[in-house]
């Protein structure tokens, strides 16, 4: 039985209207891992993939993109990113299959952004030329760490050296390639953080994402926590130096985990921290879609074989697809517009707001007032900005505008 939760329309006049749409991206999730790390949350799984090949799933990514049409007519596509899991399992075919299915379907502006994410437990020198022949025009690669005692007890299946070859590889056929790496891991010291970004620093690639490690409920690490994790003081430290390391090396930190050369920011993430749209196919994907009378949040079923199912049956239409779709009401678009964009450290324009809500700045004055008086955001006519307290204290700063009763 389909299990869509649907919150029904409020009269046209209760809801503001959108005078544009934002710039649309599209997000394709391929589920699959060589095998899941035990910090990790998001809907991945073991490489057996249940019993599903790698064309059964192309077609129904392909029957996806076709029966979301209809949501999506007209608009161009600003960006393309293949997330998972690892994406890079799949051939390079099958990438191809997909990318000229969507340049079939939708209109792509010369340069688009098409992201492929890699680990560099499955690099092959080939297959990155191949990925690169079919469209895929950045790498974000899921190093995490150079020191491979760090790296075994992330649960990786690369090692440090192997990282170091996976980029070696990447720059032979990538000009744009971000890496992704971690701090405050288990036992790691201030001396290791230093070392891994410096190490990241010095491949000289274009983009660099820094994160905290997150124990998140439902992981392994959450049951039974990693020995001797830094402690909050130190992680802070760890977060100050590498901030300070990558601005010396000409990294512009434009969001709170991303750095990047001049002009080479990540457009698909910048459309998401700006509340743009997104169309996510995939199992378990998340769309963000606007209309000029309403904007909607849907998540595809997820586990693959529920998906798959549903993308094979006779006569199916996008609502089996779905297993959750609801309205974004005035509240909830407030806070998840802030909840992006406050992670800019370049703030943004009031007029976006509206924009990409249908809402007045003003209708948020008491909130920004609140923040400004504890220092937490800059507010001028022109700009929005957190403060170096605010993004130290994220969390606090979006309680602000967190609606009543959350």
């Amino acid at each position: 039985m389909k299990q869509t939760t649907l919150i029904p329309s409020m009269p046209d006049s209760k809801w503001p209207r959108l005078k544009t749409l934002p710039p649309l991206s599209l997000y394709i999730h391929i589920p699959w891992c060589v095998k899941k790390c035990p910090y990790c949350d998001f809907n991945s799984h073991a490489i057996s993939r249940d019993g599903i090949s790698e064309s059964e799933y192309v077609a129904a990514l392909k029957r996806d993109l076709e029966l979301s049409l209809p949501q999506i007519w007209g608009r161009p596509v600003v960006s393309i990113f293949f997330g998972g899991g690892t994406p890079s399992l799949f051939s390079a075919a099958s990438i191809d299959t997909i990318l000229s299915h969507v340049r079939m379907l939708l209109f792509l502006p010369p340069g688009t952004e098409v992201t492929l994410e890699a680990n560099p437990g499955t690099f092959e020198a080939q297959k990155f030329i191949d990925f690169r022949a079919v469209g895929i025009n950045r790498l974000s690669i899921g190093v995490q760490s150079f020191n491979s005692r760090h790296l075994q007890a992330l649960g990786r299946i690369h090692d440090g050296l192997e990282a170091h070859r996976a980029i070696e590889l990447a720059q032979q056929n990538f000009d744009n390639i971000n890496l992704d790496l971690m701090y405050a891991l288990p036992d790691q010291t201030q001396d290791e953080a230093e070392q891994d970004i410096e190490a990241a620093c010095a491949w000289k690639v274009s983009h660099i994402s820094a994160y905290h490690l997150t124990i998140e409920p439902n992981t392994p690490f959450y049951f039974s926590r990693p020995p001797r994790l830094p402690d909050e003081d130190t992680s802070a430290e760890m977060q100050i130096t590498i901030e300070c390391i990558l601005a010396e090396k000409g990294y512009q930190h434009y969001e709170v985990s991303a750095f990047s050369r001049p002009g080479q920011s990540c457009m698909h993430n910048m459309n998401y921290w700006q509340y743009g749209d997104y169309l996510g196919i995939g199992a378990g994907a998340h769309s963000k879609i606007s209309f000029q009378d309403r904007i909607i949040r849907q998540m595809r079923h997820k586990h693959p074989r529920q998906y798959l199912e549903r993308a094979m049956a006779k006569n199916t239409d996008i609502s089996d697809f779905i297993a959750v779709e609801q309205e974004v009401g005035i509240e909830d678009r407030i806070f998840e517009f802030m909840m992006n964009a406050l992670r800019l450290t370049h703030g943004f324009d009031p007029k976006l707001f509206h924009a990409h809500t249908g809402l007045a700045i003003t209708s948020i004055q008491q909130q920004l007032t609140e923040a400004e008086q504890r220092g937490l955001v800059v507010w001028n006519h022109d700009r929005i900005q957190t403060t170096l307290a605010g993004r130290r204290f994220l969390n606090d700063l979006l309680g602000i505008f967190l609606p009543e009763g959350r």
